[in-house]
């Protein structure tokens, strides 16, 4: 079998691995007439850095304010590169790490150099969205000019107000972090939510050879889903069984903390500070819009990630029923049974055994929205309704 047939039959499973829980409802005919079938669903991944917000620390951390020359550690006394935030040309600012490169040329975010050491050269990027998202493949960062030898990888779950350590990256894992050097090929099902400390990205093998340091998610998916992840059906099992692994993969806010640059070799050559700097050109954050299983899309509305809710729930991340539709307490849709899961749906009140009843009618299924567009409500798609109001701006994640 050639590479190519290969790479496109793993393609395929992948597709059709991710493909699971898209639909949160399809109408059925039943001897009573047409009604709704009901589903756990979520949306589909999207690449989340083109919605991301980005702040750095310390104020003044950027370079260009004032303008200053840096060298490169492969040619550390050839200095003629520039840092001036002024010049278009010559600035390095933040937005760099999420723009969209083209015609090859690569833009970059860059630090101030070390010039203060031994003072340490520290900088925080912390990302957020305003929304809760769960990541769905590995996280990216490309740096520019040598990638950190300290960095810790932050998340928090509650939009910045705590933190907690997602991964540490050492040269020496334990002379940096007290912990014991591990990759996640190293871990287990009984332990693959632990925090480790990895030397994989940390070491210095040419800036140009190697630029990536990722946090690893298909991998850890793979311990439940095999190395190419067509046993999906076991990893959304787990899901629901193993405390804490879904809350693992989720988040709102990330946060880099770089704790000490590229060195090129084991010392700091203290006669040339100006090669010792932090660049990042690119980060990558795949993932999807946390909606509780109860809805299958996710819209920039008025500049935030929202979820299109279904199932009677409402809220950001549908995580609440909506008014007269609290027969009983909320709950989070479920994975199981595979493959549609139980989507839970907020009953309504007074309801006999707290039946379901929809927020919505069958008939009058083809109708025009505010926004002009006609919404098909067929057995293939969401059937979701719209109550005319205001118009938002919205726009819909582009799927990656």
């Amino acid at each position: 079998m050639s590479l190519q047939v290969a790479l496109l039959l793993l393609l395929r499973c992948l597709a059709s691995a991710w493909a699971q829980y898209e639909l949160c409802k399809s109408l059925v005919s039943t001897d009573e007439g047409s009604v709704w079938e009901h589903y756990a669903c979520q949306p589909k991944p999207a690449a989340m850095k083109d919605y991301m917000r980005i702040k750095v620390d310390p104020p003044g951390i950027t370079c260009g304010n004032p303008p200053e020359r840096f060298c490169t550690l492969e040619n550390p006394y050839l200095c003629s590169d520039e840092c001036d935030a002024s010049n278009p040309d010559l600035a390095h600012p933040p937005q760099l790490m999420q723009d969209r490169e083209r015609n090859g040329l690569i833009t970059y975010w860059q630090t101030v150099t070390w010039r203060r050491h031994p003072e340490p050269l520290l900088a925080n990027i912390t990302l957020s969205w305003n929304k809760t998202l769960e990541l769905t493949d590995d996280l990216h960062i490309t740096f520019e000019y040598g990638r950190p030898t300290i960095m810790v990888l932050d998340k928090s779950m509650d939009h910045g107000r705590t933190w907690q350590p997602y991964q540490y990256y050492a040269d020496d894992c334990l002379d940096n972090f007290n912990m014991q050097p591990k990759r996640v090929r190293d871990l287990s099902p009984t332990n693959i939510t632990r925090v480790i400390c990895t030397e994989q990205y940390s070491r210095w093998v040419g800036s140009k050879n190697e630029k990536n340091v990722k946090f690893e998610v298909r991998a850890r998916f793979a311990v439940f889903a095999g190395a190419r992840l067509q046993q999906m059906d076991n990893l959304y099992t787990r899901m629901e069984s193993m405390k804490g692994l879904r809350d693992f993969f989720t988040f709102t806010n990330l946060r880099l903390r770089l704790l000490r640059p590229a060195l090129g070799g084991t010392y700091v050559q203290r006669d040339n500070l100006l090669k010792y700097f932090y660049a990042i050109s690119n980060i990558d954050v795949p993932a999807r819009c946390k909606c509780n299983l109860h809805a299958s899309q996710c819209l920039l509305v008025d500049g935030n990630l929202q979820c299109q809710c279904e199932h009677n729930t409402t809220g950001q991340d549908c995580q609440r029923c909506k008014k007269g539709f609290k027969a009983k307490s909320w709950k989070a849709g479920s994975f199981l049974p595979t493959p549609n899961g139980t989507p839970n749906t907020c009953a309504i009140a007074g309801s006999p055994s707290g039946s379901i009843v929809e927020d919505e009618t069958v008939s009058g299924i083809r109708d025009e929205n505010p926004h002009g567009r006609l919404d098909h409500a067929e057995p293939d798609t969401q059937g979701q309704r719209r109550t005319p109001g205001a118009p938002r701006e919205e726009r819909t994640l582009p799927m990656m």
